[in-house]
């Protein structure tokens, strides 16, 4: 079925609900590639005046707390350390500067595709202490958990991580917790829905009896998707859907989830703009402590003041659009950031600014 046709289904079935009610049904992406395609195919355009999609903390750079980020850059200044991060933290600002002003001034930076890759640094150059900067969801843990225990199998002494993993399902279940903002269904990640699977989702229907549906990246995937979402509002449903059934299974990726329990055990997190959520993130187990960065290198994480011109945090939360932001294509581009949304390959900020 077209774009167009799947659109103007949307509409037919939204237009049902709008002679209950004036509110428009409010659907919030959490994954930032989603963000990314919404813009680019300017599917917003498409949808009716009481169908609104909002971005809500999708993109595992942009939560990564300002403490983190300074830690990062802490390790990055330190003559015998070589940090190794994906390349989307780079330019991500902290308190002091940034990775890539790190690298500009000295510091041993690397960037790299996988956390192999970091593994495989540390082997060649035994004389320096290598830090991979382990940001992401359930996507990208699974290649940590793997790049840590093949260290630990190797007894690679000169290995660690800076462990930022955080959990999607409960910083969705935050959201709608504190009631900030009417979210009427959920857009479920596609990736981290590869691994965890669409029962994950399950509990926060039971809960909150909040639709949610698994999506690809495709015009025609999100646009399905959000079909499936408005019929279940206006039926008075609330349930599971599986929108990308050619890479997402009820279970998930069940190695992968072993992976990760056998590496991490979960914790309470730090997100930007959502404060600490329990049971939201992963740190090392007991046995593989010694492959944490923060204790073989002594560093303490701060707490750091946001800047209060960038409104990143609110962006997160689906409280403001990136374009309602003041600062938004002014004070804060691309090429001069105020925070990480407007840095990150997959921040709302960035999507709204590159394809506005």
């Amino acid at each position: 079925m077209p774009t167009s046709e799947l659109a103007a289904q949307v509409a037919d079935i939204a237009g049902q609900l709008s002679k209950q009610t004036t509110r428009p049904m409010r659907f919030m992406e959490v994954c930032g590639t989603h963000s990314m395609a919404v813009a680019r195919y300017r599917l917003r355009q498409l949808l009716p005046d009481n169908v609104r999609l909002i971005s809500g903390p999708g993109c595992p750079v942009c939560v990564t707390p300002a403490s983190e980020i300074d830690a990062a850059i802490a390790l990055a200044k330190r003559p015998d350390v070589t940090v190794v991060t994906f390349g989307d933290m780079m330019r991500v600002p902290g308190s002091d500067g940034s990775l890539a002003l790190a690298r500009a001034a000295g510091g041993q930076v690397q960037v790299v595709y996988s956390p192999m890759q970091a593994l495989e640094l540390a082997v060649r150059r035994p004389d320096r202490h290598v830090v991979f900067i382990a940001v992401g969801f359930e996507t990208t843990a699974p290649g940590v958990a793997c790049a840590v225990q093949e260290a630990h199998r190797q007894q690679v002494d000169n290995f660690s991580i800076l462990c930022s993993h955080k959990l999607i399902p409960p910083a969705m279940a935050a959201l709608l917790e504190s009631g900030e903002v009417a979210i009427d269904g959920f857009l479920c990640p596609g990736h981290v829905s590869t691994i965890i699977g669409t029962t994950a989702y399950e509990p926060l229907v039971r809960r909150f009896a909040i639709p949610c549906v698994v999506a690809g990246f495709e015009p025609l995937d999100i646009m399905r998707a959000l079909a499936a979402l408005v019929a279940q509002v206006v039926s008075g449903q609330a349930r599971v859907e599986n929108a990308y059934e050619r890479a997402v299974q009820p279970e998930g990726n069940q190695k992968a989830q072993q992976l990760i329990s056998r590496v991490f055990e979960v914790t309470a997190a730090e997100w930007r703009g959502l404060g600490v959520i329990a049971a939201s993130g992963l740190r090392l187990r007991e046995e593989f402590s010694h492959f944490d960065a923060l204790k073989r290198l002594d560093i303490e994480l701060r707490p750091v003041p946001e800047n209060p011109a960038c409104h990143c945090g609110e962006v997160l939360r689906g409280v403001m659009e990136p374009h309602e932001c003041p600062a938004f294509g002014r004070a804060c581009t691309p090429e001069h950031p105020l925070g990480p949304c407007m840095v990150s390959s997959e921040g709302s900020c960035a999507a709204a600014y590159k394809y506005r």
